[in-house]
């Protein structure tokens, strides 16, 4: 399986504001972060990979299959993980936010409890299967979000500064979940000791590209000349 991010000549013009400006890159590593100042492109580069944004010009092809033409085989290779978990949480109870993941796959319900017993179990939220999803804590609901794109089985991971919202012990628990899941991951974050356990990271400032490659140089170069 192709598992590869490949970005041509890639712009993103909203008429009056150019979000993404000629980016051409080729990604294959395991962990990637994405870093920038606010307004820098990075969320628009993230929302590429998905078919959440489409290129204005330009080419791509996300794990082989092309974002303009394959969206619904696209969403469901590439899970998208927001800030605010609250955006993601859309069933009454938590078991059930996670099964919504996979209406529509032609699995059957003892094949979608099971795999939502498992999911839940395996990120600490066994014993809350029935409870109100609202109701979860802050970092409780972020890995509610993500089992529920977990449940899925994405071949790729994209989260959107995930840990913003969440305290340093939550931050801590979603990077190690982060750094031992199989999936390819984007993680876009303004957390520079996230980034740092990336295999590689990106930086963007003013919609373009300006430099990829080991996380400890590229954020060395965000710090001293964007930061």
């Amino acid at each position: 399986m192709e598992r590869e991010i490949v970005l041509t000549g890639v712009s993103v013009d909203y008429g009056n504001r150019l979000a993404l400006d000629n980016v051409s890159t080729r990604l294959d590593a395991h962990r990637i972060a994405v870093i920038g100042a606010n307004g820098s492109g990075k969320s628009t580069f993230a929302r590429l990979l998905n078919g959440l944004e489409t290129p204005t010009s330009g080419s791509m092809t996300v794990h082989g299959l092309d974002p303009l033409r394959q969206v619904k085989q696209l969403r469901r290779r590439v899970g998208f993980v927001f800030t605010n978990p609250d955006a993601q949480i859309v069933m009454p109870t938590v078991a059930e936010d996670v099964a919504f993941s996979l209406r529509g796959r032609g699995l059957s319900k003892s094949e979608i409890a099971d795999r939502v017993a498992s999911v839940l179990a395996e990120n600490g939220l066994g014993d809350h299967a029935d409870a109100p999803a609202h109701s979860l804590s802050g970092g409780q609901k972020q890995l509610l979000a993500i089992c529920s794109v977990l449940v899925s089985d994405p071949e790729l991971l994209v989260a959107d500064e995930p840990t913003t919202m969440l305290d340093a012990a939550n931050t801590r628990r979603i990077a190690d979940l982060f750094a031992a899941l199989p999936q390819q991951i984007v993680l876009v974050t303004h957390n520079l000791r996230l980034a740092e356990r990336c295999d590689v990271a990106l930086l963007f400032d003013g919609g373009r590209l300006v430099e990829q490659g080991n996380p400890v140089d590229v954020i060395g170069r965000y710090e001293r000349e964007f930061a």
